[in-house]
């Protein structure tokens, strides 16, 4: 059934769809399902070139076992608000986590970004951040540490003096000026290696080629950011039955 847990020959027809080439969406219409779950099984389990339908059954069955094992008996997920789906949530969070992963950023710090991102406030304390994601304090700092170097969180004080991490609305128009840079320095080393190679010979001529391109989406990257970055700062509208 589309809200159930995939089966092995579920996961058998989503290996062959990604053999053949489909797109996610593609591949949820022939198996009923939504396409944020098509998405969520292969980035859990190795991605589009990787996916494995019989290892990502036993990965599943696996995590399965032991999230019974770590949930004391008779604990309830605790209640969400805004009246959401404390599964659904859940799910969705793992979701996020393994496309972040999938980008590049190592498995905990994907976690406490995903954790940080999720909550209505965007902010977490230290204790908190163990509590939501089962973990050592250390695991926690370290994650922190990296994602305060690549300028994706900061520290602040709260009212009782607690250190408390904050995901700012900024933060991803920074990400984005931040590959700009990254991508106009590639530009820069691309650019000398033409007048170390000799103007006009075939790797000199790959070299620009490859120049002018980077410049054009690093250029492009950093004038879309900045024409967008107030959206990072809308709010959501309120009814008439919302508190102003």
């Amino acid at each position: 059934m589309p809200g159930g847990r995939l089966t092995q020959q579920e996961r058998q027809q989503i290996a062959l769809g990604l053999a053949d080439g489909l797109a996610y969406a593609e591949i949820a219409r022939s198996l009923d399902r939504p396409t944020s779950t098509i998405t969520r099984e292969v980035m859990r389990n190795g991605g589009p070139t990787a996916y494995r339908a019989d290892l990502a059954h036993r990965a599943t069955e696996h995590r399965a076992h032991r999230r019974r094992q770590a949930a004391p008996q008779g604990a309830e997920a605790p209640p969400q608000a805004h009246g959401r789906d404390a599964e659904a949530v859940r799910e969705y969070e793992e979701t996020f986590t393994t496309v972040m992963m999938a980008s590049g950023a190592p498995k905990m710090m994907s976690r406490v970004m995903a954790c940080l991102t999720l909550t209505d406030a965007g902010s977490l304390t230290a204790s908190e951040l163990v509590q939501r994601l089962q973990v050592s304090p250390a695991s926690v700092s370290k994650a922190i540490a990296f994602l305060e170097s690549q300028g994706l969180v900061r520290r602040e004080r709260d009212e009782r003096r607690r250190e408390r991490y904050v995901v700012d609305d900024d933060v991803w128009y920074q990400s984005m000026m931040a590959s700009a840079r990254s991508t106009a320095r590639l530009v820069e080393t691309a650019r000398e290696g033409v007048g170390i190679l000799g103007p006009g010979t075939p790797a000199a001529a790959r070299l620009e080629n490859i120049a002018r391109f980077l410049d054009f989406v690093s250029e492009s990257i950093a004038r879309a950011a900045e024409q967008a970055r107030e959206i990072l700062h809308t709010k959501p509208e309120t009814t008439s039955d919302d508190p102003a």
